[in-house]
């Protein structure tokens, strides 16, 4: 499928096309491969725009985190012009710590171990490790006390960059949840078997804290239908399958868009 990417300002990120007119008003949306709509022809944002009557511009990126919206001066001028911008909640994992770096662009692109982590996890050889879901997974398999304490770091160290980013964003801002399941509850995904979940590692907790931060929360968990759905509607090659059964369906955005319509079109009309 064609995303129509583009880069956008001097920065080396390319984001999904059509490229929006900001010379008009509109919305900004940052966020991770749900919101840019992987393998969806016409992913929540597009749909949103129609339904508005309003620019919708999608500034996602696959597997986006946190760490890319603080490092690019360019997406930062767009929240503060924006009508509006909606910050989609991304997974704590993909991100710079105390124990591991990640890639300044591909945030799910492991980097290297920090010597707290060696020193922590002296088993383990990282030399073969090139992604963060797979690093978690194989600290979790070599010690799954220890793993609680990488855990807990991820948690406090997302925290504070999403802090800092909703700080800085003047305009209006809305904190968007979109998953198949409400925030879980904090102590619950310490486990390996929480892996396979986005946004990972994010709770209830953790959000309480952004909300004095944002002018709304707005929480779309798409029905069991969507999910029922699987991968139907969805534009993918036969190695992209599995990937594929893990995104959000054109039933997903739907009603994401839906949703968003509402109390979005709330926040414009006050204004």
């Amino acid at each position: 499928m064609d995303y129509c990417l583009y880069h956008f300002g001097d920065g080396k990120h390319r984001f999904r096309g059509p490229r929006p007119d900001l010379s008009k008003p509109y919305c900004a949306f940052f966020g991770s491969t749900e919101t840019y709509g992987k393998f969806i022809e016409r992913p929540f944002t597009q749909l949103l725009q129609q339904r508005l009557g309003m620019t919708c511009a999608n500034f996602a990126a696959v597997n986006a985190g946190v760490d890319m919206y603080l490092k690019d001066p360019a997406l930062a001028l767009v929240g503060d012009r924006s009508r509006l911008t909606v910050v989609a909640v991304t997974g704590a994992h993909n991100l710079s710590n105390r124990y591991y770096s990640v890639h300044p662009r591909r945030n799910d692109r492991f980097l290297g171990a920090s010597r707290m982590l060696e020193s922590l996890y002296r088993e383990v050889d990282f030399s073969e490790i090139h992604f963060t879901r797979h690093l978690l997974a194989t600290l979790a398999d070599a010690n799954i006390v220890k793993f609680g304490l990488i855990v807990e770091e991820l948690k406090l160290a997302w925290t504070a960059r999403m802090k800092t980013l909703l700080t800085g964003i003047k305009g209006p801002k809305v904190l968007l949840w979109m998953a198949g399941h409400a925030p879980g509850e904090p102590g619950l995904d310490h486990g390996k078997e929480v892996l396979n979940m986005n946004p990972l590692f994010v709770d209830q907790a953790m959000l309480d804290e952004l909300c004095p931060l944002v002018d709304r929360v707005v929480e779309v968990i798409w029905s069991d239908q969507a999910d029922a759905d699987g991968s139907d509607g969805m534009v993918f090659d036969a190695e992209d399958a599995l990937a594929a059964a893990m995104m959000p369906g054109p039933r997903a955005h739907r009603e994401a868009a839906e949703l968003l319509e509402q109390k979005l079109g709330e926040m414009l009309n006050a204004k």
